[in-house]
């Protein structure tokens, strides 16, 4: 399976830095490790029948705030278009998320 790439921008742990990042891509989770490779933000979206369930949003508590969890919802949408997959809400998070962008309001499972 392809990996997803996705650069993020903003400020880590109080630094005056840019980062660029890769989110990584399994066939139901989009995640970021950090350097010592830990998990510190991911969203999880298990598929069954042509559905995936977006079921679970995490952001590292030092990387909120700064779009993460925004930019990790849209990676999975993308992977979610690209394999013709519809969407199920059970994340709070992405309730919220996918009210804020009605633009992909094609991709919710009727």
């Amino acid at each position: 399976m392809s990996q997803i790439l996705a650069s993020l921008a903003g400020i880590r742990y109080n630094c005056l830095e840019v980062m660029i990042v890769e989110f990584q891509h399994e066939p139901e989770r989009v995640y970021l490790n950090d350097a010592a490779g830990p998990c510190i933000a991911e969203v999880t979206f298990p598929i069954s029948g042509g559905t995936a369930t977006i079921d679970h949003t995490f952001v590292d508590p030092a990387l909120r705030g700064q779009g993460v969890a925004d930019r990790l919802l849209a990676a999975a949408v993308e992977f979610l278009r690209s394999q013709g997959l519809k969407a199920r809400l059970t994340c709070p998070y992405a309730v919220k998320w996918f009210a804020g962008h009605p633009e992909h309001a094609d991709l919710l499972h009727s």
